[in-house]
């Protein structure tokens, strides 16, 4: 697929100073949640400051995830959201996001397999709730391969920089 085709797919969703969002591709004013449905359904989405152009995406994503850390459950703790701040102007800043970029491809990655597998898009979810013993044959070996990648990426970083445990 060409730069040019990748462009054309993605779904331009313009924001206006009075803070709505317009969806190029359907001639609708959206919401948060609806662009946050795009995102669930791997729609590539770009948002673009209607006057500048600026591209506003990461902007957007991150108001969504405020949104859901706020709403429910929170996935991120308050001692994770500190290390990721402290991270920040550090020599490794750049690092520490491919690292965590890679870890959650990897975890995402392993959920499709399983779903995909199953048959059962909510395959995982069930899977987490069972005691180990019943899980199916395999995938306790899958989820202690993942752990030890993790485990050896997090090791090599350190190394690297010759931290200590």
């Amino acid at each position: 697929m060409t730069a040019q085709n990748t462009a054309n797919a993605e779904r331009v969703i313009k924001k206006y100073p009075n803070r709505r969002l317009y969806d190029t591709s359907t001639s609708t004013y959206v919401t948060l949640a609806e662009v946050k449905q795009l995102v669930m359904q791997h729609e590539p989405v770009v948002v673009k400051d209607a006057k500048t152009g600026e591209d506003l995406t990461r902007s957007i994503l991150l108001q969504i995830i405020l949104e859901e850390e706020a709403a429910g459950a929170p996935m991120f703790s308050e001692a994770m959201l500190a290390n990721i701040i402290r991270f920040y102007g550090h020599a490794m800043q750049g690092y520490m996001g491919s690292y965590i970029e890679k870890n959650v491809q990897m975890f995402s990655d392993f959920q499709s397999k399983l779903a995909e597998q199953t048959g059962n898009p909510d395959a995982w979810a069930k899977m987490m709730q069972m005691p180990q013993a019943m899980l199916p044959a395999g995938y306790v070996e899958q989820l202690q391969k993942m752990q030890e990648q993790m485990r050896q990426q997090t090791e090599q970083m350190m190394n690297m920089f010759s931290f200590k445990r």
